[in-house]
């Protein structure tokens, strides 16, 4: 479920389906990138999709609990040159894409994740 959820998240994002978009995620969505962090709702996804113009190519997956995995990424906007390696921490629940938190690379995405589990398990 985990690894599916975050396929059908890569397959609407680099399609740029919002009507897909919209409903790999939950609601609402925790996201967080270069421009911030915070829960929106998977029509402010949907939108994102389509406005941000991203693909996000998966590279490696590195999975750390039943409902967390970090992905790293080859990420292009439009008007990019060469792709930028990206790593993003996956929270799936209900089959969904619940949070997608972009760092800048797979040792701080890693690291987020860890921290996250740690905090999951003493609740």
């Amino acid at each position: 479920m985990l690894e599916d959820a975050i396929t059908q998240w890569h397959t609407s994002v680099n399609a740029r389906d919002p009507e897909r978009a919209a409903k790999a995620v939950s609601d609402p969505v925790v996201v967080l990138g270069p421009k911030g962090a915070g829960a929106i709702t998977p029509e402010q996804f949907a939108e994102w999709v389509e406005r941000s113009g991203i693909t996000l190519v998966p590279r490696s997956r590195h999975p750390i609990s039943e409902r967390l995995m970090v992905v790293e990424q080859d990420a292009t906007w439009p008007g990019s040159e060469s792709p930028t390696r990206v790593a993003t921490v996956f929270r799936v629940a209900g089959g969904k894409v619940s949070a997608a938190l972009r760092l800048p690379d797979l040792e701080a995405a890693l690291e987020l994740a860890a921290l996250c589990r740690e905090m999951a398990a003493t609740e």
